[in-house]
């Protein structure tokens, strides 16, 4: 993948003149390195992101120079959602690096169990930490929800697909659950549905006990007239 960017002279207040006509701010650092301030179209950056998360290399052309480079922050604009901002860091491809690989569940609605509302799909881990050279981080982990066919069936670390002799996962066992397919839990929607048509039966006979009430102490009033 690769992003044709211009060298930024202006930095500071300067970059909010180049949001403005669809640029974006962005800066190219790495161990060894002096910082590189750039310009970016935001489709751009913003289709790339999409792409290649914060785990797949990418090209950035500076001119002459080329760095080959990872994501490392992406800001966005709390009104508009649109990126306004994005690091890109430059690793050492001989050394390995850690990162934060996203987990994606995918075919959860052609799961017979979901589709018929008995079970639900948990993803008990949304990011796996792994450690690779930056060539050989995988891009995410996807787990197929079609293929869990039983209620209580998971999916661990161990049945992951990923290049073993090249990718370690960090911190986790072999048989800690990254996602488990689990029965709806009916009952508790019965007991609430009861205890709430309980009070409400409860609620009217208070409040027609207090109308005989009022019309017994009204009638009594009367009486006494």
């Amino acid at each position: 993948m690769e992003l044709i960017a211009e060298k930024r002279e202006k930095l500071g207040k300067a970059s909010k003149s180049l949001r403005a006509i669809g640029k974006v701010p962005a800066s190219i650092f790495g161990k060894g390195m002096d910082t590189v301030a750039i310009t970016l179209e935001n489709m751009a950056v913003k289709k790339a992101f999409e792409s290649a998360g914060e785990t797949t290399l990418i090209d950035v052309k500076v001119g002459k120079d080329s760095y080959k480079t990872l994501f490392k922050e992406v800001q966005y604009d709390p009104v508009k959602g649109n990126i306004i901002h994005a690091n890109f860091y430059k690793p050492d491809l001989t050394i390995r690096t850690e990162a934060q690989v996203p987990v994606e569940i995918i075919n959860s609605d052609e799961n017979p169990l979901v589709k018929s509302t008995a079970a639900v799909i948990l993803a008990l881990v949304n990011e796996i930490t792994v450690s690779a050279l930056p060539a050989d981080l995988p891009h995410k982990f996807e787990i197929d929800a079609s293929k869990l066919t039983e209620v209580g069936q998971s999916v661990t670390i161990a049945d992951l697909d990923f290049d073993r002799e090249k990718v370690e996962i960090v911190d986790m066992e072999l048989t800690d659950v990254v996602v488990r397919i689990d029965a709806i839990d009916t009952t508790a929607e019965v007991e609430e549905a009861v205890v709430d048509e309980s009070a409400a039966i409860e609620g009217l006979t208070a409040s027609s006990e207090k109308v005989k009430d009022d019309e017994d102490a009204e009638a009594e009033t009367k009486d006494k007239k």
